[in-house]
């Protein structure tokens, strides 16, 4: 009877958790790792496509860590308030455990239950550190990194989960606020690839570019690696810049040619100048544009239009671009 009615006790208190937890509008689990018994959500957002940060090692420096990997995908941050006697630690270790049940790769990881400003994986100086360069928005309500307690400690925990189809990091940072609230923000980044080739420029869509921005970038003039020569796929972006010009006899281009930053400056630059040379010369040997109306530049890496540390990001940087004389 005893037996039976502590169950019966525990499955009431359950239940009344579910009951009373005051979750925001419109949040929930993310399916991958649920929740600590108990928490509650107070902040929660998605976003399709975004470049997030993870550190892998300690504070070196001021403000500066040297470990990270960078990577970019769909990004699910929520936020868990903990309420009562639950220490930090204990709800550490669980999430810890569930990554690990759950197939994950424990990448890095630390607990600093006392007060401090540690620079060690998990410190409160560490977690500085990190989400500066993943910060919450403004006016968020995120409190991870202020704290009243006493003994106001921190952790941290990174892990990855690597499927044929898929690459998915988690990534939990928790301190404590108060002596009886512990917080934790959960991030779940799905590494993906964005499609390319999704918009057609046709020159109708140059020429309001040009217009506007007195510049259009264009992706569809393709080259092999290291090389200047222009691939034949390129063809029906070529012909869209020759409709272009042939309507619009009076506009004068320049012909920017951008690469990453992989390799030295000089190199890229050089490369950068002899693609734009390339693609003038298709167009006046192949389309019989007059070469005075084009000149062809390149600026090498130095106009990034994205990150060079990820591959999705060097490709938007690898890019050609026409500029309004």
């Amino acid at each position: 009877m005893k037996k039976k009615n502590l169950v019966l006790t525990i499955l009431l208190a359950f239940i009344t958790t579910i009951i009373v937890a005051q979750d925001i509008a419109g949040s929930k689990d993310h399916p991958l790792i649920t929740r600590y018994p108990g928490s509650e959500i107070g902040y929660y957002e998605e976003q399709q496509y975004k470049p997030y940060s993870i550190a892998t090692g300690p504070v070196t420096g001021y403000n500066h860590i040297d470990d990270w990997i960078e990577t970019e995908g769909k990004v699910t941050r929520i936020y868990y308030t903990v309420k009562g006697q639950v220490t930090l630690t204990e709800v550490y270790r669980n999430y810890q455990t569930a990554l690990q049940k759950g197939g994950f790769t424990i990448l890095a990881g630390g607990i600093h239950p006392e007060s401090g400003v540690s620079k060690e994986v998990g410190g409160r100086g560490f977690l500085k550190t990190f989400y500066a360069k993943n910060p919450a928005p403004t006016n968020s309500g995120i409190k991870i990194l202020v704290g009243s307690a006493s003994s106001a400690g921190a952790c941290y925990i990174a892990a990855q989960l690597q499927k044929p189809e898929s690459n998915i990091f988690v990534v939990i940072g928790g301190s404590q606020y108060a002596t009886d609230e512990k917080v934790f923000l959960v991030d779940i980044i799905e590494e993906t690839i964005m499609e390319d080739d999704l918009i057609k420029v046709d020159a109708d869509e140059m020429l309001k570019g040009m217009m506007a921005d007195g510049k259009i970038a264009l992706y569809g003039i393709y080259f092999d690696f290291d090389k200047s020569t222009v691939k034949p796929e390129s063809a029906s972006t070529l012909i869209e810049i020759a409709k272009l010009l042939n309507s619009n006899p009076e506009m004068n281009l320049y012909v920017v040619g951008h690469t990453d930053m992989k390799g030295s400056l000089d190199y890229n630059l050089n490369l950068s100048k002899q693609r734009a040379d390339a693609v003038v010369k298709e167009l006046v040997d192949q389309f019989g544009i007059d070469p005075k109306r084009m000149a062809g530049q390149g600026v090498g890496p130095l106009c990034p239009v994205s990150s060079n540390h990820t591959e999705q990001g060097r490709k938007f940087n690898r890019r050609v671009e026409l500029v309004v004389k």
